[in-house]
């Protein structure tokens, strides 16, 4: 019988330099995951999902390529590396030694997709590397960052920074107390102008960086940041920008509220942040109870 399609695999290189810690700024390049193709990995997504958050182009050898309009790539910052766990994974591209806090791992640039078979994937991923992502495996402490890399297609990182700015409150409110680290404080309300390395959100070429978000000390927490990462880019893509916040708010929720063990007002809290980050983002009016953050 013919094996069955199961869509795109995920596999290793065999390359020894992505199962090595190489010195700052020397780790392998990332290899781009967001194409497949395979109709099943979007298979019973939405029609919607499917003309909002894919393309399709051709590829060199005169294939159809499905590529994920979005992508995401995550930097895990440790002070050590679980004794035997450095090894190629899927998930990242190399490790490399981190001159603020120790070491750190860096991912692929991996598709990021609304919930599905393909997604199920990317998350697969996330745990297979859990003896490097686990803080009770590889430890960190305050000096160290989670940064986040934002990629749309047909957009360079001052596109997306434009186009997602006014939907970002809830990034300032759950990482509201890296805000005053001199590697992140740079350009609190995200605007133009800004060539400085060290802002909240840092423009680069083919992507947006995200400086603020505070380390990873879990699998489930990298999921959640990954889950919330793709509402405020797929809702700010489909509103142009804008969008009525609540009703964003509305779409993250439980995610926020998963991020904080179900714990409603706590959860709450984070919202009522994110609304005002958001007014001090889009007019610079400073609430009371964000000025000791801003």
């Amino acid at each position: 019988m013919p094996q069955a399609n199961t869509g795109v695999t995920y596999t290793t290189t065999g390359e020894r330099e992505r199962g090595r810690v190489a010195d700052y700024h020397r780790k392998p390049n990332p290899i781009m995951l967001n194409k497949t193709k395979h109709r099943v990995d979007i298979a019973g997504l939405k029609k919607k999902d499917k003309e909002i958050c894919f393309a399709v182009e051709p590829d060199y050898d005169g294939t159809i390529d499905i590529v994920s309009k979005y992508t995401i790539g995550f930097e895990v910052e440790k002070n050590s590396f679980h004794r035997g766990a450095v090894k190629e994974y899927e998930l990242f591209c190399g490790f490399e030694r981190d001159r603020s806090c120790g070491y750190e791992a860096v991912t692929n640039i991996l598709p990021l997709l609304p919930a599905g078979t393909w997604r199920n994937k990317v998350l697969d991923m996330i745990y297979k590397a859990h003896r490097i992502i686990e803080d009770s495996h590889s430890p960190s402490d305050k000096r160290c960052g989670g940064h986040i890399s934002i990629g749309v297609r047909g957009m360079n990182g001052g596109d997306v920074r434009r186009m997602i700015r006014a939907n970002c409150g809830i990034l300032l409110a759950l990482f509201r107390h890296r805000l005053r680290n001199h590697f992140c404080d740079i350009n609190k309300r995200m605007m133009d102008g800004y060539s400085a390395k060290y802002q909240v959100a840092n423009a680069k070429y083919e992507c947006l960086e995200f400086r603020i978000p505070s380390k990873i000390e879990s699998v489930k927490q990298m999921i959640r940041r990954y889950e919330l990462m793709h509402e405020i880019v797929r809702f700010s893509d489909e509103n142009n920008g804008a969008g009525k916040h609540e009703t964003l708010l509305k779409k993250i929720r439980p995610i926020v509220l998963s991020m904080y063990e179900g714990d409603a007002e706590k959860c709450e809290k984070i919202l009522d942040l994110a609304r005002k980050f958001r007014t001090y983002i889009v007019d610079g009016e400073v609430h009371p109870d964000i000025e000791r953050y801003v």
